[in-house]
């Protein structure tokens, strides 16, 4: 079969091939060839997307990007857990959209269901986490101040994908976001 050396969407096509193939035959015993084959590329096109299997449902370092150029962008006056709210409505716009909430929902399904993936999330939240707490150390916001908002986003993100995930409503995901920081800021109260 010819495959063309550039292929539009290749890397969304090949999360949606791993997807598949990992919903249907396991994580275990799918191989990057059957990821690419599925999607009608070559090995090489994988590898120019993605290190290795794990990280083809994670998207790279994109998410990571977009956190930090949204703090940054967050207006000079916004408290931290406001920027880190301008982060999760820019999430919102950019990666939980209506139109990949089926794609997300069977993701996590997926990661739910094997071990090396859950770990492999583990630590991409780890990574989101620092790089908001440095985006919030860069606007000025010291140290402990900076992590704590962090975290406190990263909490409220996890709370926000859980209801936004299992609604069929159509939500805006960076609303739902909004009133989860809101929910977490009052639990923090009664601490």
């Amino acid at each position: 079969m010819f495959m063309a050396r550039w292929e539009p969407n290749a890397a969304e096509r090949l999360a949606h091939a791993a997807l598949d193939l990992f919903a249907e035959r396991g994580y275990e015993n799918t191989t990057v060839i059957d990821i690419a084959q599925r999607a009608g590329l070559a090995k090489t096109t994988f590898f120019r997307h993605f290190q290795d299997k794990r990280e083809v449902l994670f998207g790279g370092g994109s998410m990571n990007e977009l956190l930090v150029e949204a703090i940054a962008a967050a207006p000079a006056t916004a408290a931290p857990l406001e920027a880190v709210a301008h982060a999760l409505d820019a999430a919102g716009r950019e990666v939980f959209t209506p139109e990949r909430r089926e794609f997300i929902t069977r993701r996590q399904a997926v990661i739910a269901a094997n071990p090396e993936l859950q770990e492999r999330e583990a630590l991409k939240n780890l990574a989101l986490i620092a790089s908001m707490i440095d985006a919030l150390e860069r606007r000025g916001v010291p140290g402990l101040t900076a992590r704590v908002a962090a975290e406190l986003g990263a909490l409220a993100s996890t709370i926000a994908y859980e209801r936004w995930s299992q609604t069929t409503a159509g939500d805006d995901f960076g609303k739902v976001a909004r009133q989860a920081l809101d929910d977490v800021q009052a639990s923090t109260a009664f601490c």
